[in-house]
């Protein structure tokens, strides 16, 4: 069974730091581009960072310079570090699992960014 579980949300001002963290089981991680999401109340979810299977990554223009993401294959992990927090990064955020046919998606994790 595919599991994909985050965490590390929570309540942080504005210009905070924050690591969210995803822990994959049920799939061989390392052939799985792996990405987070956000979605904000009253919009779309949108793409927020991904790593591919080859290591390659690609940011959202809004988080660039910001947020980073990483992954440990070896524990089957995934990792968005995020630096200056602002306002507008509050949402929830979800971790995808992703091959050339299949997807999967965590739960979620709720950032909040508020003063």
């Amino acid at each position: 069974q595919v599991q994909l579980v985050e965490s590390g949300g929570g309540l942080v001002q504005p210009g905070g730091s924050l690591r969210l963290s995803c822990a994959a089981s049920g799939i061989i991680f390392n052939l799985h581009d792996m990405g987070w999401y956000r979605q904000a109340p009253g919009k779309q979810r949108e793409l927020v960072a991904i790593v591919t299977s080859g290591g390659i990554t690609n940011y959202a223009d809004s988080v660039k310079g910001r947020f980073t993401i990483s992954r440990d294959n070896a524990k089957k992990m995934v990792y968005l570090q995020m630096y200056d927090l602002k306002p507008e990064d509050t949402a929830v955020y979800y971790c995808r699992a992703q091959t050339y046919s299949t997807s999967q998606w965590g739960q979620g994790t709720q950032v909040t960014v508020s003063s």
